[in-house]
């Protein structure tokens, strides 16, 4: 792996030379305050993009526009992005309200047609206030800088349940040539492979062709945003996307650069995807499940969503409860292959279950591991070499009171 230097709660994509970025308050949500809501990202450069996004069946209408627009491809210029309305089940309206917005942001920074992806995040079912959304979008271009300041309120503009703003940078060299991915993201409900109501945005300087970024950013999200989950929701707006201006004059032209921006790619994703399940709503423990020696890691997957996604697994961790017998339920219920005999539970570095025999005298210190904030558990099938990792939460008594309604 490349040496990188990574920073968390960075201003953000205003890091990556050749970015501007702006906010604006439209009031989307109709409550009559000036709380940000439009996000606003431009380069001046033409950028190579690609991006990721919601298998659910119903998806958005700004994450269509995004998957038709990167199809054709071509050149883009940025990403205008609010909170507070999904823009999602709105029909025809919606598609020609995400079009408007991209067309909006290309005349009001001067850009070509079809260089600007769009997107959204909020509630369901609501058509945009598209007259308060438009100005805002003309405020932004014309607010727009390569500041910290005008990174740190885009990624405050996005936000919808989330408590704190995302984002991550990472410097990375090639032969001595220096280069840059900057993250921001926003979630902390409805979080489930694939992907959750998130947004990320990632930025570089780095010059990579469309092929080579979409290459990294597939092989970057199976493991990160894809590995994550608080409720065991999967929302209809899910989107990461990754912009290229090429500034830094570094090229992604062969095996190993290719591997190099893999690798600051991923590290900016899974800061990301860490710091979206610790924000979870209302949750007190984050834990990372590692499945391991599965007859495969489709096997190792299974098993690691099952467990991270029950609801009595969840609840228990809440508790401070080391209750490995709900543990080994979900395993066994998760359709991998699995012989209980060869079964393996640990909580941390201390084992609960070994071949299938459960270690009663070492409940003291299983009690000890599930009441810290953070916590791993390990689970090992013994019939293979498949192993996955998912970062998953408690569910607690205020996850459902904030949920209630809306």
């Amino acid at each position: 792996m490349a040496t990188l230097e990574l920073k968390r709660d960075t201003p953000g994509l205003s890091d990556v030379p050749g970015f501007e970025l702006a906010a604006a308050a439209c009031d989307i949500r109709a409550k009559g305050d000036d709380r940000l809501d439009l996000a606003l990202v431009y380069s001046s450069l033409p950028c190579q993009a690609a991006g990721v996004f919601t298998r659910n069946a119903v998806k958005a209408s700004p994450v269509r526009i995004c998957q038709d627009l990167l199809k054709k491809g071509g050149a883009f210029h940025g990403i205008v992005a609010n909170s507070g309305n999904a823009n999602a089940c709105t029909g025809a309206e919606g598609l020609r309200d995400g079009i408007d917005m991209g067309r909006v942001a290309e005349e009001a920074t001067g850009s070509p047609a079809d260089s600007f992806l769009v997107c959204s995040t909020g509630r369901i079912g609501e058509t945009m206030p598209m007259d308060r959304v438009r100005k805002g979008i003309r405020e932004a271009a014309q607010s727009k800088a390569a500041s910290p300041e005008g990174s740190r309120r885009s990624a405050e503009a996005i936000l919808t349940s989330d408590t704190r703003s995302k984002t991550v940078t990472v410097r990375a060299e090639i032969d001595g040539r220096p280069f840059t991915v900057s993250g921001m993201a926003k979630g902390a409900g409805m979080i489930q492979p694939d992907m959750a109501t998130m947004l990320a945005f990632l930025a570089t300087d780095a010059d990579a062709s469309a092929e080579v970024l979409d290459r990294v950013l597939r092989r970057s999200v199976h493991d990160t945003f894809n590995a994550i989950t608080i409720d065991g929701d999967m929302s209809t707006n899910d989107t990461v996307l990754l912009l290229a201006n090429g500034a830094a004059m570094v090229p992604i032209t062969d095996e190993r650069s290719e591997t190099v921006l893999h690798d600051a790619v991923h590290a900016v994703c899974d800061a990301l995807a860490d710091m979206l399940v610790s924000d979870g709503e209302k949750i007190t423990r984050v834990v990372e499940v590692r499945v391991e020696k599965a007859a495969d890691a489709e096997d190792a997957e299974k098993v690691a969503r099952a467990i991270g996604n029950s609801l009595l697994v969840k609840t228990s961790w809440f508790g401070g409860d080391p209750n490995w017998g709900r543990l080994a339920d979900a395993a066994g219920y998760s359709g991998a292959a699995l012989e209980e005999d060869r079964l393996d539970i640990h909580y941390g570095e201390i084992p609960a279950m070994i071949g299938g025999r459960p270690q009663h005298d070492r409940k003291p210190e299983w009690k000890a591991v599930v009441s810290a904030p953070r916590f791993t558990i390990t689970i090992r099938l013994n019939l293979g070499d498949g192993q996955f990792r998912i970062l998953a939460s408690d569910l607690t008594e205020g996850y459902v009171n904030f949920n209630r309604s809306e």
